[in-house]
């Protein structure tokens, strides 16, 4: 999964607006590779701007919009005077995003016919337009998010920002690293009021999601600086960027005793005020998971498959889907079942296959690190495979981390955060170590293949990598659930043909990761709109796959409060599937494998329909 901004997190959680994954796209006609590259064929002849004032207008709007949110600027690697503040999490600031969108539609409308514009300023001009409809399809229901929850709560969503995309290389930074932690109490604060205002309104977390919120926010105020334990995370990471910098000890010694003071004075009571709220909203919180239990529920989830998948599949059609993917999926297994010599049935495979503990790392460090080194492993092997598949590869490196220990209990399996246009920052795969028992060592190859290469690390830094006026910065820095998810389960198949999963119980875990996505089908669509319940969410999952017991009750509990988004995954790879089987039937021995890859990524995210629209001009021009 990518991860967000946390401007994007607020956004979803107070306006519905924008969705995770930063990817983004290209003219219809792409810039060529670069000459590392150059025995690859272009997939698309570069066309310039025909219109510079269109480009300025662009560029325009994402000053304007950079100008509403100091963290946004942050994760583009922007160090301005607002380095030191919080974005606003208020209704009000919702409101103001959203007038900034329409008065700029309504302006691109106005000032440039779209007839007058070249194929490309057309494509970015329709882009520009579904953007913002799309996201304002979700403001009438923006009051249902939950502000406080274990994917993309308030109370994780500051500090990992702090640790993950603060950098410190100046004094001056530091101090605004300061800042931040002051101004955390504020952030919550409006958290908290919104929080409680949409509680009024009806709106609250399941039972069951609010002892996750809770230990994350006394983990934050735990350790040192607080009593006498081992260092807290936040503080550990203070330390850490503090003793870096190039200054004198007097100076850091100011700079530790500021830090200090802002955690002890203002973080600590901040986030004592979240569990006291926490606590008031579990107590009156009920068992119901699906989003049909908020008014207007069955309309806001068609209207979310919609943003997230960008087709108009209904949920009974997102359900059957799943459930045919499933039983293809239960096919290829069953051949690997008879490959390995097991003589039960599917069902006491995916038994085996779950509780066997030779498919587990020891729970334990060098469990863990065990696992990290084989994720090091995969990383080489797709390395030195890529120049087969693609014309034009990133420059940034990948970092492989484990998430940090304060959000590991209540995070995702896996995510990706990707690097700055400056380079300043590696792109990032977050693996979750907290327990070894849900990682099977089966899965290790195509979760790395997913989130890293040639999965979301090749996707989003080519993206962040793109030279000035390749595309809009508003096409560069945004995305679409379905192709860039779709893309990482895309990713994970073609690892095979990059020469991955050589061990056949390798292989089973990517049929798995794969049988993962189309159950999401099934179980997402069956909490929101068949009303099932969590248990039997779970169970579902339990009769089907081999997944791991706690990675199950994970995967349940995110699709709970994250309604649709875990159903664009399959419909985008399926989607790629099918663009490059057609690629391949139209143009036999004249078909590319980098030719196709860089149409599709360079092109950036877009709705499904658009990407069809581009690789089908790419195959025309091919066949010339």
């Amino acid at each position: 999964m990518k991860g967000r901004s946390l401007k994007h997190i607020l956004l979803l959680a107070s306006t519905a607006l924008l969705t995770a994954c930063a990817a983004n796209q290209v003219d219809p006609l792409l810039a060529p590779p670069p000459a590392e590259a150059a025995a690859a064929p272009a997939a698309i002849a570069p066309i310039p701007a025909k219109n510079p004032q269109l480009a300025a207008f662009f560029e325009e709007y994402d000053k304007a919009e950079l100008a509403l949110s100091p963290l946004s600027k942050a994760y583009r690697g922007i160090k301005d005077a607002d380095y030191g503040k919080w974005d606003e999490f208020t209704d009000a600031a919702a409101e103001e995003n959203r007038a900034l969108d329409q008065r700029y539609a309504a302006e691109l409308q106005r000032r440039f016919p779209r007839d007058d514009l070249s194929a490309g300023d057309q494509l970015s001009y329709d882009l520009f337009l579904y953007r913002i409809a799309r996201s304002d399809s979700l403001w009438p229901y923006r009051k249902n998010g939950l502000v406080f929850d274990q994917m993309n709560g308030a109370q994780s969503d500051g500090p990992a920002f702090l640790i993950n995309i603060h950098k410190v290389d100046s004094v001056a930074d530091a101090e605004a690293y300061v800042s931040r932690i002051n101004g955390v109490a504020r952030y919550l604060d409006q958290a908290i009021a919104e929080a409680n205002a949409r509680q009024a309104g009806g709106v609250l977390a399941p039972r069951w999601v609010y002892p996750y919120v809770i230990a994350d926010s006394r983990n934050l105020i735990r350790g040192a600086p607080f009593d006498r334990g081992e260092d807290n995370d936040l503080w550990a990471d203070f330390k850490s960027k503090v003793a870096k910098l190039q200054t004198d000890a007097a100076t850091k010694e100011r700079l530790l005793a500021a830090g200090r003071t802002a955690m002890v004075r203002d973080l600590k009571p901040a986030y004592q005020r979240v569990i006291a709220a926490m606590q008031a909203q579990q107590a009156k919180a009920g068992r119901d998971d699906g989003i049909w239990r908020f008014a207007k529920g069955a309309a806001e989830y068609q209207t979310r498959l919609k943003f997230y998948t960008t087709t108009d599949l209904n949920p009974d059609q997102v359900h059957q889907l799943g459930l045919d993917q499933v039983a293809r999926i239960h096919g290829e297994m069953t051949a690997i079942k008879g490959q390995v010599g097991f003589k039960g049935s599917l069902p006491e495979f995916f038994e085996h296959m779950r509780t066997s503990r030779q498919f587990y790392y020891p729970n334990t460090a060098a469990g863990k690190q065990m696992y990290l080194d084989e994720s090091a492993k995969a990383q080489a092997a797709v390395q030195a495979a890529l120049p087969r598949f693609f014309g034009r590869l990133p420059k940034a490196p990948l970092l492989i981390k484990a998430v940090e220990p304060f959000r590991e209990k209540s995070a995702g399996k896996a995510f990706y955060q990707d690097p700055p246009p400056d380079g300043s920052r590696p792109g990032t795969y977050y693996v979750n170590l907290y327990d070894m028992n849900d990682m099977p060592s089966t899965e290790v190859e195509a979760l790395y293949c997913h989130e890293g290469l040639p999965g979301h690390h090749l996707q989003g830094a080519l993206l962040s990598e793109l030279g000035a006026g390749e595309v809009p910065p508003f096409r560069q820095f945004s995305g679409y659930t379905a192709t860039d998810e779709g893309w990482g389960l895309y990713a994970e198949k073609l690892c095979k043909e990059m020469g991955l999963y050589q061990d056949p119980y390798r292989d089973f875990g990517r049929l798995q990761l794969e049988l993962h996505r189309a159950i999401r089908l099934v179980v997402d669509s069956g909490l929101h709109h068949k009303r099932w319940t969590r248990e039997q969410a779970i169970k579902y999952v339990e009769d089907n796959s081999a997944d791991a017991k706690g990675g199950i009750v994970k995967a349940i509990e995110r699709y709970v409060v994250y309604p649709g988004q875990a159903t664009a995954y399959m419909v985008g790879k399926l989607k790629l599937e099918e663009l490059r089987a057609k690629a391949k039937a139209q143009l036999g021995e004249r078909y590319d494998d980098r030719q196709f890859h860089d149409t599709v990524l360079l092109a950036g995210s877009m709705p499904l329909d658009l990407m069809e629209k581009r690789v089908d001009a790419w195959i025309a021009q091919t066949k010339g």
